[in-house]
């Protein structure tokens, strides 16, 4: 049977956490998009911390609407000290008791989705995170906001690797625009909470993050690479293929994204991923042809209809502010990364479940 998530990449990030990850010991957290790729993530750490590493347990309330928490995500395991409710963020939520930590991660991020639901794409990002906002301040809680490594649009090469410091080259029209612009406002509203009010906020903008839990029908270009593979078809690369991107491996990230959300400056906004190797997509079908063994063939194609044609046409962080504040360095290089994730797509995309 194949596991929706790899447990040898949970015990990793909660081993790499060490001692920090016992600032949770005792406390509540709640996770907005409890459901999603990352949110199903947090569960499953928050349970094993609960179960091999935490003095004392951390209570977990996970919240997701599940419209697009697909097969994986509806399936909801049940952990001791995990509670979960079902909840659209853009509605308030009434809380009772203590409250130490607000993640939010809920959000539309898949191009296929936000293409074809742009408002509530906007209103999750800019509603729900002034909900969750609001919930934060009322009870002291550090807040942290996934945003995106969209907001910066596409950079100038000059600012490639592209820090936090750079401001952005976005459209507010455009078929992306929804999800880039309401992520940025997100932001703002981090910015002003903290300025305002004094909430501990932390803003997150993960670069192309990957790795097992990925669904096929999100239409990313790893899923659907694997996905074209379990068929026996050529891989679909879409425009010019010469964009490139940097991957980041889920344990990696989660890693980077907990050292955030214990240790992030107040009022700071952090990229996490991995700054190398920068390569084409016509360079990841070379590199998974090395990493499974074997040519893989691959047609260059239009954006079809469903997917936002105006995407940058590069994409990497630079990671300085994290390695200096947080000591935050990914591990897992891009085979290896492809590798267990190929494993395990080739598992779970063929049924074998």
């Amino acid at each position: 049977m194949a596991e929706f998530l790899l447990k040898s990449d949970i015990a990793e990030i909660c081993e790499r956490l060490g001692d920090t990850a016992q600032d949770f010991a005792g406390k509540t957290v709640l996770l907005t998009g409890g459901r999603g790729f990352l949110g199903r993530y947090f569960m499953e750490i928050f349970a094993h911390l609960n179960q091999h590493i935490l003095k004392k347990p951390v209570k977990l309330v996970a919240a997701d609407n599940l419209i697009t928490a697909g097969k994986e995500g509806a399936n909801v395991a049940e952990y001791p000290h995990t509670e979960f409710i079902q909840h659209d963020v853009i509605q308030p939520l009434k809380w009772k008791g203590s409250l130490d930590y607000v993640i939010h991660a809920a959000g539309i991020a898949s191009p296929f989705y936000y293409r074809a639901h742009p408002l509530a794409t906007l209103e999750v990002a800019i509603t729900g995170t002034r909900r969750m906002l609001e919930l934060a301040q009322e009870h002291n809680a550090r807040f942290t906001f996934f945003s995106s490594s969209e907001i910066y649009g596409d950079p100038d090469p000059k600012h490639v690797p592209t820090p936090e410091s750079y401001r952005g080259h976005v459209s507010c029209q455009g078929p992306r625009a929804c999800y880039d612009e309401s992520k940025r406002v997100g932001e703002t509203l981090c910015y002003i909470f903290h300025g305002e009010h004094g909430t501990k906020t932390n803003t997150i903008r993960p670069f192309n993050v990957f790795g097992p839990g990925m669904q096929e029908t999100d239409y990313r270009v790893l899923p659907n690479f694997a996905n074209r593979i379990k068929g026996g078809h050529p891989l679909n690369v879409y425009g010019s293929g010469n964009q490139t991107r940097t991957f980041c491996y889920i344990t990696d990230a989660m890693v980077g994204f907990l050292l955030v959300i214990l240790r992030g400056v107040p009022g700071e906004a952090y990229n996490i991923g991995n700054p190398k190797p920068e390569i084409s997509m016509v360079d990841l079908v070379n590199r998974i042809s090395e990493v499974i063994g074997k040519p893989v063939a691959h047609n260059v194609i239009e954006y079809p209809d469903s997917y936002p044609a105006d995407e940058p046409n590069r994409r990497c962080p630079d990671i300085r502010k994290a390695k200096l504040q947080l000591k935050f360095e990914p591990s897992v290089d891009l085979n290896e990364g492809l590798r267990r994730f190929l494993t395990w797509a080739d598992g779970v995309y063929t049924g074998e479940q």
